[in-house]
């Protein structure tokens, strides 16, 4: 496999890369550092990468790289690159979503019709597209009706994939990935920041009552799923990829204290707007086609980011 991973750099992306290449894959990896949080942080997740062999990096946005060089010799394109964050995509700050999230999406999949010999296009989608009136468990055959606007622009860039396959026959596959976590995680997400505050003794806030749930999903078992999505993803079809661990954010709480030694410290404010209220993976889907199987538990998984946190802290 000769593959391009998009947002290298990232949480997922970083650990994607590594994997691919402990399978005897040759990398090309594209990041372009955006500032949404510091830069040191991605150039960490970089650094068993970095000097590979089989692992070079283009620093650059999607728009401005000259992807019918990067794309030539590429078997496979793993795009992870994307504006994150549900609760800053509001207001002014939607146009940076629509840039990063859409557009660049757009011209990754128009500079991949004239690459005849991509065998998978992977796309890293969101539970976000489904919003809050979809049956438990979510199936990839719901209506998805966004409440945030990085849902909508996640939603958006699943709907491009499948009209680049549709009309030009480019092999895509889009993965719903639900609310993953572990090493690496991105600092603004929910568990990095509860388990800092708690190794710290500070307070962490909570967005209503805590009864919100949510399918969490550990970071390799994702990257597997993305994996064999490159190999036994139909072309066209959408998946969801969630770990199997719904709980609610209060029994987060409860597994954290029992991971740290100590109770977190909580404070209450009122939920945030584009915030789902429940999300729960029907995986099926992912299950008979690519043998996806979640191999890690919550909080196995809570446990292993602590311990890499404190490393880093």
């Amino acid at each position: 496999m000769k593959a391009l991973v998009t947002g290298v750099a990232g949480f997922i992306g970083s650990t994607l890369a590594e994997r691919l290449i402990a399978d005897g894959a040759d990398v090309v990896g594209l990041d372009c550092f955006t500032d949404y949080y510091p830069r040191p942080v991605k150039e960490r997740n970089l650094a068993t990468l970095a000097g590979g062999p089989r692992f070079r990096f283009v620093e650059s946005a999607i728009r401005d790289a000259d992807l019918a060089a990067l794309l030539s010799d590429r078997t496979h394109v793993f795009h992870l690159a994307a504006q994150a964050g549900v609760r800053k995509s509001w207001g002014a700050d939607f146009s940076v979503y629509t840039v990063n999230n859409i557009e660049a999406t757009q011209v990754l999949l128009e500079a991949a019709c004239r690459v005849p010999t991509l065998e998978r296009i992977v796309y890293a989608s969101s539970s976000s597209v489904y919003g809050d009136n979809v049956a438990m468990p979510m199936r990839e055959d719901a209506l998805p009706q966004p409440v945030s606007p990085y849902g909508v622009t996640k939603l958006a860039g699943e709907q491009l994939c499948y009209l680049y396959h549709a009309n030009y026959g480019v092999p895509t596959v889009s993965l719903r990935y639900f609310t993953v976590y572990g090493p690496r995680q991105r600092p603004d997400m929910g568990f990095h920041k509860f388990l800092r505050a708690t190794a710290r003794g500070d307070a962490i806030t909570v967005y209503g009552d805590g009864e919100q749930t949510r399918d969490f999903t550990y970071v390799h078992d994702a990257v597997a799923a993305t994996a064999a999505a490159a190999v036994r993803g139909v072309p066209g079809r959408v998946y969801n990829i969630g770990g199997g661990s719904r709980v609610s954010i209060n029994q987060v709480f409860e597994m954290i204290g029992r991971v740290s030694g100590c109770a977190p410290r909580l404070t209450v404010d009122p939920a945030q707007k584009g915030d789902m209220r429940h999300t729960y993976a029907d995986t099926s889907l992912a299950q008979a086609d690519l043998g996806f199987k979640p191999t890690v538990g919550l909080e196995e998984g809570i446990a292993a980011e602590y311990k890499w946190l404190s490393g880093v802290l």
